[in-house]
C-alpha cells in the first residue's frame, strides 16, 4: 500500500499556522501536577484521515501538553508486518512518538495477538494489565476473551488499588448507542458489577465507529471513541442513554485528571468541538460520588 503524498503533507509538511488555520486548537486547564492524555480508537488504517487526526493532535499537543495515549484497539488494521506497523502507526503519530509521547495498547477484534509484543504499545507482552500515572491508576483489558482468569486478576487488581482516579479501557463497549454493533451486554453482566464494587468512574472502550458520551450508569461515565481512523457516518442512533455524541467526523480526546476533576475534550479531525465537560470526584459523608458538568 503506498501512501498518499497529501498524507506526508498532513503529517509533516503543515506549520503550526496552516494547522491552527483547520479548525480550532483544543486546550486543556493545564494545572500543576495533573495528568493529561489523549484518547483514540479504531485509528489503524494507514489512511488520509488517520494522518490528519495525527497531526492535529501534535498541533493539541502544543497546547495541552498530554504525555500519553490511551489505544482502544483496532490499532493496525489488515495486516501485522513491518510496514503495516511502519504505515499505521509510526509515521501517523511519528511527531508525537518523536517527542516521546508514550501510547498505551489494548487490543480489538481486527489486531493480531502479538500486538502485545510491539514495544512501542507498552503492553509488555500481556494481554491485559496496568499502570498508574500519578494518582490515576489505569486497567487495560482484552475484550476479545474475558476469561475467568482475566477477571479474577482486575478483581484483585481493583481491590488492591489506592488510586483516586480509577479508568478501565478495552474494544468493545458496555454501552453504545451505535446501530452497527452495539453495546456488548454478555460483557456487561461481567464487568459492570465489579466496576461498581471497586469504584471505577470511567470506561473507554472502541468498536463503534463513532463518538458517544453516556449520561452516568450506575455512578460510571462511558466513552466510546471509535472514530479515530474509521467511521460510520451516520450510525448514531441516540438514544436516552446519550449524553453527547458525533458521527459525522474522525474524532480524538484529549483529558486532564487534577485532584478531583477530569476534564475532557472531543474534537473533530478537522477541528470542531463535538463535547467537552468535567467529571467530579467527591467524598460526602464517606461515600463517592460522582457527576458530569
Amino acid at each position: 500500500m503506498n501512501i498518499p503524498r497529501r498524507q506526508f503533507i498532513s503529517q509533516i509538511g503543515l506549520s503550526t499556522l496552516t494547522l491552527s488555520l483547520y479548525g480550532q486548537v483544543p486546550t486543556l486547564p493545564s494545572k500543576p501536577a495533573s495528568i493529561r492524555f489523549a484518547v483514540i480508537g479504531d485509528m489503524g488504517t494507514g489512511e488520509l484521515p488517520q494522518y490528519e487526526i495525527g497531526a492535529k493532535m501534535k498541533l493539541s499537543r502544543e497546547t495541552s501538553h498530554f504525555d500519553f495515549v490511551l489505544m482502544l484497539g483496532d490499532n493496525i488494521y489488515g495486516g501485522s508486518n513491518a510496514s503495516d506497523y511502519q504505515k499505521k502507526f509510526e509515521l501517523p503519530y511519528k511527531g508525537l512518538l518523536d517527542a516521546g509521547v508514550q501510547f498505551y495498547g489494548a487490543l480489538g477484534n481486527h489486531d493480531s495477538p502479538n500486538e502485545k509484543f510491539y514495544k512501542p504499545f507498552n503492553m509488555n507482552g500481556q494481554q491485559y494489565y496496568t499502570y498508574k500515572k500519578g494518582n490515576v491508576q489505569f486497567f487495560v483489558l482484552d475484550s476479545n476473551y474475558m476469561k475467568p482468569e482475566q477477571l479474577s486478576w482486575l478483581e484483585k487488581e481493583l481491590q488492591k488499588s489506592g488510586a483516586d482516579w480509577k479508568i478501565c479501557y478495552f474494544h468493545h463497549p458496555l454501552y453504545s448507542s451505535g446501530s452497527f454493533h452495539g453495546a456488548s451486554t454478555e460483557l456487561r453482566v461481567l464487568l459492570e458489577p465489579l466496576f461498581v464494587k471497586y469504584g471505577v468512574q470511567v470506561v473507554f472502550a472502541g468498536h463503534d465507529h463513532v463518538y458517544e458520551r453516556t449520561k452516568p450508569q450506575n455512578g460510571i461515565t462511558y466513552f466510546t471513541e471509535g472514530a479515530a481512523g474509521e467511521l460510520r457516518k451516520g450510525d448514531l442512533k441516540k438514544t436516552d442513554l446519550t449524553a453527547a455524541g458525533y458521527d459525522q467526523d474522525r474524532s480524538f480526546m484529549l483529558i486532564e485528571i487534577a485532584g478531583d476533576d477530569l476534564n475532557f475534550q472531543t474534537m473533530s479531525r478537522t477541528g470542531t468541538k463535538v463535547d467537552s465537560g468535567v467529571i467530579k470526584r467527591a467524598i460526602k459523608s464517606g461515600i463517592l460520588t460522582r457527576s458530569v458538568q
